[in-house]
């Protein structure tokens, strides 16, 4: 399958499609921090959209949308960031393709948009920690949990401010994206 892993820095869904065969690509505007920079399209992802994938996998910007900033929302609503965020989000939602995960913590989208399909944590595919994920389904069936483990740390809720922050708490859990590549690969 032909595969588009767009808003992907980290590049952990893109390597696990590889993995299985699949010719797998992120883009981003950063630079990826995933190694092989051979399969990371460093560019505005919007083009991209009109392009043929049997699969687009995204991770839209969360900042002007989840629930951890609400107390910015008017602000944000005023400047027409939450916006810009909502109908970029929707490009991917209203993209043709046959298969389509977008993928977005919980917050506004479920009224702006539709409710998510499915709502996942890292502790059920073998990372010992919670941080809800939401995930709109079009053409793929919910992921099953592969290893629900015990540990419930808030390490991804807790990490102080700095300069890396957002980056690191935007990134694929390993066993999400193996997970992904299996069950829809």
């Amino acid at each position: 399958m032909r595969v588009l892993v767009a808003c992907e820095e980290s590049r952990e869904v893109c390597k696990a499609f590889r993995a299985r065969g699949h010719e797998a690509y992120s883009c981003d505007l950063q630079e990826c921090s995933g190694g092989h920079p051979e399969w990371h399209l460093r560019q505005n992802v919007i083009p991209l959209l009109s392009e043929k994938w049997d699969m687009i996998i995204a991770f839209p910007p969360c900042t002007d949308l989840a629930v951890s900033g609400a107390r910015w929302f008017a602000e944000k609503r005023a400047d027409g960031r939450q916006q810009r965020s909502i109908e970029f989000f929707k490009l991917f939602a209203n993209t043709d393709c046959p298969k389509v995960a977008i993928e977005n913590p919980i917050g506004i989208m479920s009224t702006e948009y539709r409710k998510p399909d499915q709502i996942i944590q890292p502790y059920m595919f073998g990372h010992g920690e919670t941080k809800a994920t939401c995930l709109w389904l079009k053409g793929l069936p919910k992921l099953t949990p592969t290893n629900i483990v015990e540990g419930r740390e808030h390490r991804i809720w807790k990490m102080p401010p700095g300069p890396e922050r957002a980056k690191e708490r935007s990134k694929t859990f390993p066993g999400i994206a193996k997970a992904m590549a299996e069950q829809w690969g």
